[in-house]
């Protein structure tokens, strides 16, 4: 009798831990391994590649807006969510340029679980902000298109990756410092060109009001059909009044940006007979494979352009 109890005392023992090994393991969370790579979100492709560059393939990477898309408005897709959710570290440009309009990053931090200046971080930190000029309380949120101002975004971003995976940094840091230094030289080469093109001449004429922190960067002056991309896009008295600034400026050429419909900047083409030189990058990088499809690529891009443009 002694050896049936012991016998069913193990069998009952063996089928508990037979339980727990299926059941109770699938049910508890999964611990991170020690070696698993940082999980990190952008919500755009700018930073998707600033990151890149400071991390390289140190870090798993997602990109919430795709590109081509516009960041302004945006509604995330289940694997956007799923990726935010998992995320260590969740990068968005701040200054209003996702929590503005529909204010969609707000609502995807709070489904996926995240809490501000914890696990999500606004790489423009530390940047000197502009607001718009039709309405000072809101705040221009293209501060990348500065290229010192892409600077401070990529110290930000290696800061927060350096706290989050201290293995790490010191490669993120000298990744950073190899970086910035290519950077830099591109914005003093771009600032010594622009300077070269007499001031009467530097008239930027695009379709967004996009380029502030770029006009401030190499003294530009702007001018453009609407402030900020929203549903009111292009109307009439936007089109007379832009029109009427061209007349009065030095113009040389006009702009479209890569993001928006040419359709407007076609009617300011006809009706001032300037010609639209290129087109420029704004909220999004070109699609892999095109120029324009990083961000020291975009910024190249643009200043080569529109340097040629405002020359004749």
């Amino acid at each position: 009798m002694k050896r049936i109890v012991i016998t069913a005392l193990c069998l009952a023992g063996f089928l508990v831990g037979v339980w727990y090994f299926v059941y109770g393991r699938s049910a508890a969370p999964a611990a991170k391994p020690a070696h698993a790579q940082l999980r990190v979100v952008t919500t755009n492709s700018i930073l998707e590649d600033l990151v890149r560059n400071v991390a390289q393939d140190r870090v798993d990477l997602h990109s919430i807006v795709q590109r081509g898309v516009d960041p302004h408005e945006y509604e995330p897709r289940p694997t956007d969510i799923a990726a935010a959710t998992e995320a260590d570290v969740l990068f968005h440009n701040g200054l209003n340029l996702e929590t503005g309009g529909n204010g969609w990053f707000k609502k995807l931090v709070a489904t996926a679980g995240k809490q501000f200046n914890e696990e999500v971080f606004a790489a423009s930190d530390g940047v000197k902000p502009m607001t718009l000029t039709t309405n000072a309380q809101q705040v221009d949120p293209h501060a990348w298109l500065d290229l010192a101002n892409g600077m401070q975004y990529v110290r930000t971003i290696t800061a927060v990756l350096s706290q989050k995976d201290p293995a790490n940094a010191s490669f993120y840091r000298e990744n950073a410092t190899q970086y910035l230094a290519k950077l830099a030289a591109l914005h003093r080469r771009a600032q010594a060109q622009f300077q070269a093109i007499p001031a009467k001449q530097r008239v930027l004429v695009t379709s967004e009001g996009a380029f502030k922190y770029f006009a401030a960067a190499y003294q530009l002056t702007l001018a453009y059909i609407w402030e900020i991309n929203t549903e009111a896009q292009g109307t009439p008295e936007q089109m007379q009044r832009v029109i009427a600034t061209i007349r009065r400026a030095n113009v040389q050429h006009l702009f479209v940006e890569a993001s928006v419909s040419p359709k407007s900047m076609n009617k300011v083409a006809q009706e001032t007979g300037l010609s639209i030189h290129a087109t420029v990058f704004t909220d999004s990088l070109a699609k892999r494979g095109s120029p324009g499809d990083t961000y020291y690529e975009m910024m190249a891009w643009n200043l080569e352009h529109i340097q040629a443009g405002l020359a004749g």
